[in-house]
This record gives structure tokens, C-alpha cells and sequence, in this order.
């Protein structure tokens, strides 16, 4: 069985919960946070030197870390990556722009509201420039899903996934999700496929 190395609130590590649910694979989780300084540990760290969760232990007990990269090994050979190569590139497309436009304003103006010890962090300026960053994000989100059922291809794939995990908390940061009915209709869809799990499941 995989081992999920996670702390449960964290988007990035539910991404690893939700393509593990949705391929049909058991974890075993085990939960470490940055918050206790259990991911700084010299045993942790042999796992993951950048001290960063998710991590997860494989089968034969090799390690990999970076939850798209996780996504990526998880659904090897499943429908969840595109068949088509075209499609396929549109869905790495999609976790490239979650890595650099997407999860930089959204996760983390979330998590300035979320965890107690970030809000010296919070000052209007940053939380100002956050909410700009992220709405540019939300709004070719929408671009793409008012008028598809899915970000890459006909079908649900990693990068729904990937997008998924934190743009469905984006009003725990302060977003607005009201001005877009198209990503507000796909999150309905991901919420209702079956198998799926939920944030705090």
C-alpha cells in the first residue's frame, strides 16, 4: 500500500486523496505538518529533503514528492491522463499554470486566513495583490469552463484534479466564486463524481 505523507487541510496533499479515490488505490495516511516542525525532522527528511508535504512512500519503498508530480505517477495508465496527445499537453498545461498562476494567489491568500500564525502576513498590500492574482487565475479558469465540462479534453482528468483542491476553498481566502458561474458548475460536477472524497473526509 502507498503511504500518503500529508497534513489533511493542505489542497496540495487532497490532490493525492482525490486521483488515489478516484484510481481505486488504498493510503496509508500519516499525518506531519510544518506547523509542528514534523516535516523538519532528520526522518522525515531522508523521505523528502525539501521538507515539504505531500510526500508519499511507494509500494517497493521508493519516495516522490510535488503533488503533480504524484498525480502524474498515481494515474500512469489510467483515463485520468488523456489519451489523446493533444489533450494530454492541455492537461500538463493546466498543472504548470496551478503550480505558477494559480496556487500562489489562491492557496495562499487562503492560508493567510486559515492558519493563525501567518496573519502578520496579511497585510492589505499583500492581501490586495493576492486577490488580483487570484481572480486573473479564476478568470481563465472560466474562460476554459463556461463552455466545457472539463479543463483538458471531454473528460475529468489530473487537472481537474489539480485545479480542483484549491479553487473549491477559494472563499475560505476572500474570493468570490459568485462572478463564475462556469468554474461554480464544474466544482459541482467534481463533487458529484462517484467516488469522490471531501477536503476533511
Amino acid at each position: 500500500m502507498i503511504t500518503l505523507y500529508e497534513q489533511p487541510d493542505s489542497g496540495n496533499c487532497y490532490k493525492v486523496r482525490l486521483v488515489a479515490a478516484h484510481t481505486g488505490r488504498p493510503l496509508r495516511r500519516v499525518t506531519v505538518s510544518s506547523r509542528d516542525g514534523s516535516t523538519r525532522t532528520p526522518e522525515f527528511l531522508a523521505r523528502n529533503p525539501i521538507g515539504k508535504v505531500p510526500a508519499v512512500e511507494l509500494e517497493d519503498g521508493r519516495f516522490l514528492a510535488e503533488s503533480d508530480a504524484i498525480l502524474l505517477h498515481l494515474a500512469e495508465g489510467m483515463p485520468l491522463i488523456p489519451a489523446d496527445a493533444y489533450d494530454r499537453a492541455k492537461a500538463y498545461e493546466w498543472l504548470f499554470f496551478e503550480q505558477y498562476s494559480h496556487e500562489p494567489a489562491i492557496a495562499v491568500r487562503r492560508a493567510l486566513f486559515v492558519y493563525e500564525e501567518r496573519a502578520a502576513l496579511a497585510t492589505p498590500e499583500r492581501l490586495a495583490q493576492l486577490l488580483e492574482a487570484g481572480n486573473k487565475a479564476l478568470a481563465v479558469m472560466e474562460t476554459r469552463l463556461a463552455a466545457h465540462d472539463w479543463l483538458a479534453g471531454d473528460g475529468f482528468s489530473v487537472a481537474d484534479i489539480a485545479l480542483y483542491a484549491y479553487t473549491h476553498t477559494a472563499e475560505q481566502g476572500g474570493f468570490d466564486l459568485g462572478g463564475f458561474p462556469g468554474i461554480q458548475a464544474w466544482t459541482a460536477r467534481i463533487a458529484a463524481l462517484p467516488g469522490h472524497v471531501g477536503l476533511l473526509d
